[in-house]
């Protein structure tokens, strides 16, 4: 990824671009380990996790590029991504989409065409949810801290267009010991042949 500085000017572009006709936020990390409920690293089945509670948080829409009326999104979006990705839902541990994909590919935003998570950086967190170590490019995924639930977690969301993705948390892997405990209903997967089209494409249409 040497070269995506140069590569996220056409990516912001092309977002706006392919999602015609709609009207044309990243705070510092302080992701604290939730004390109650449990991790989700930590539950036991049966347990509540903070993976698994909704968020209440205010996102700033105020610069996202990619917007549309509650009406609207609610017409683009099936029942399940509108509720986890407009209203800061959640969705159930082991039985979403991608919890357990191990293809090869991008995962984007379900609400505009954003790559926000490489395979390459999935990994089996043992959730229930998908989780990665990082974004692809930290710009385009934005933090708020959620205090709801008498917990301190750090809510996740795209900031091309809002959609509530999930939380972070301080418990990853290596390299960054980070864990992104996304939900399935934001994403959408597109296989890596598919992806390496779509940046050629957005590219060269960029350099026009």
């Amino acid at each position: 990824m040497k070269k995506w500085p140069l590569f996220l000017t056409a990516l912001l572009g092309a977002a706006v671009l392919v999602a015609s006709g709609l009207r044309a936020a990243d705070s510092k990390m302080k992701s604290t380990k939730p004390t109650a409920p449990k991790d989700a690293l930590e539950c036991r089945p049966g347990e509540i996790s903070a993976c698994g509670l909704p968020s209440n948080v205010v996102i700033d829409m105020s610069k996202a590029r990619v917007q549309h009326t509650d009406a609207e999104w609610q017409k683009l979006l099936t029942p399940r991504q509108y509720q986890v990705a407009r209203q800061q839902g959640t969705e159930p541990p082991f039985e979403n989409e991608f919890w357990d994909n191990h293809a090869d590919g991008v995962y984007f935003s379900v609400c505009s065409e954003t790559p926000l998570f490489d395979s390459r950086d999935k990994f089996d967190s043992g959730t229930g949810w998908p989780s990665f170590t990082k974004p692809i490019e930290k710009a385009l995924v934005g933090e708020t801290t959620d205090t709801s639930y008498g917990m301190t977690r750090v809510e996740v969301h795209s900031n091309v267009d809002g959609a509530h993705l999930g939380h972070v948390f301080d418990d990853g892997p290596r390299p960054t010991g980070l864990r992104y405990c996304i939900n399935s209903a934001s994403l959408r997967f597109m296989p890596r042949a598919a992806y390496d089209a779509w940046v050629a494409k957005n590219s060269a249409a960029a350099k026009k």
